[in-house]
């Protein structure tokens, strides 16, 4: 079984080895009247429920995958993991002193770490004969050069820990691997990936391999996101603080107060936002292009050129004005959007030297793949199933 909790939503598989998914289901928002979907032999079933923060989340999952999961229950629960430190390159299984260590890394992505281990104990306390296993959304990034992963302060503090992590590292490692099967003449490319959603960053990848992300030492870095500030010159914060703001104060204005929520007074939603056709949803819409304009800009001098960039997540693959916005400006780079194709949300809607593809992520599968992995690893009692 697979758990991937988000800031405001649970999504959980059930996989018999790491072919496709038996079932999927997912609980897409909190909050009174939120829809649970399930999806199974091709047919999808919609269902209300009460109350869903996470927890009653997880209980109406397990519930509703209970005939997939059989009496005995799963013999894994993968979970996604956002933070996982310096320290983890790959999936890990989730001991008492890893965890340990993770419940550390909270204050670094308060929206999800929380969630993420609230859900490895209640999966441990729902299914105890099963082995817990993380996937990391940070492990992608690990490997970095030195200067793509430091800040410019004094050496002892990136030895502290101070350094880029990046995340939506099982996004990237998805679409690296399709490209791969889809696309191979770019497999060994300069890729630049956008994962679009109310979370939202990008990475460069060479050779199917990480080389820089726009997200840092937390999930606020890079681009602006749906309640997320995304790049902020700190004197500003340091100004806010003089003024007399808090960190629980800071905290709840930049993860929660900011981006596209913050900017437009109307909502985190881009697909409310691109109804909206207000004014301060059109400046909403236009500073989140024109930052990731620039972001891709920035990644392709990093990566010496690019040969394509593929959209994904939410916003990625659903919403063709904001990709054609983002990319008007790039056309020196190579990057023009066919508009019929883009239009149509077609796989590949470039018409110009540089490919532009539109693919979905399955952030799922890595997980599936990750407890594989480590199952692979334990003592043979506990081998792969």
């Amino acid at each position: 079984m697979t758990l991937n909790a988000g800031s405001s939503s649970l999504k959980a598989a059930v996989y018999d080895g790491v072919a496709a998914a038996l079932v999927r289901a997912e609980v897409a928002a909190q909050g009174a009247g939120a829809i649970m979907t399930i999806t199974a032999d091709g047919k999808t079933q919609r269902q209300e429920i009460a109350s869903a923060d996470h927890a009653h989340a997880f209980a109406a999952l397990r519930k509703a995958l209970g005939p997939w999961l059989g009496q005995g229950g799963p013999i894994a629960v993968g979970h996604r993991i956002v933070h996982g430190g310096a320290e983890i390159d790959g999936p890990r299984v989730l001991t008492p002193s890893c965890l340990a260590k993770l419940e550390g890394l909270v204050a670094l992505a308060p929206l999800h770490q929380p969630h993420n281990l609230a859900l490895v104990r209640a999966a441990s306390q729902a299914f105890p004969q099963a082995v817990q296993i993380g996937a990391f959304d940070t492990a992608f990034h690990r490997g970095h050069d030195w200067l793509h992963d430091t800040y410019a302060l004094p050496r002892r503090y990136f030895d502290q820990g101070i350094r880029r992590y990046g995340f939506h590292g099982l996004s990237y490692a998805y679409i690296a691997g399709r490209v791969a099967v889809d696309y191979p003449a770019l497999a060994d490319g300069r890729l630049i990936v956008a994962h679009l959603g109310n979370g939202a960053s990008l990475c460069a990848i060479k050779g199917g391999r990480s080389v820089a992300s726009s997200m840092g030492f937390s999930a606020l870095d890079g681009l602006p996101m749906g309640t997320r500030v995304g790049q902020i010159d700190p004197g500003v914060l340091l100004y806010l603080m003089g003024e007399g703001m808090d960190q629980a104060a800071l905290t709840r204005l930049l993860y929660s107060e900011s981006g596209l929520k913050g900017l437009s007074g109307i909502s985190h939603d881009m697909r409310v936002l691109l109804a909206a056709k207000s004014p301060q949803a059109d400046a909403a819409i236009a500073y989140f292009c024109a930052h990731l304009a620039q972001g891709i800009g920035g990644l392709s001098a990093v990566l010496g050129g690019v040969d394509a960039v593929i959209f994904t997540g939410g916003i990625g693959q659903n919403a063709a004005p904001i990709r054609a916005m983002a990319l008007e400006k790039l056309a020196f780079l190579g990057l023009v959007v066919d508009e019929g194709a883009n239009a149509a949300h077609a796989p590949r809607i470039d018409k110009g030297k540089v490919a532009i593809l539109v693919m979905a992520t399955d952030e799922e599968q890595m997980i599936a793949q990750a407890v594989q992995q480590a199952l692979a690893a334990l003592p043979d009692e506990k081998g792969p199933m």
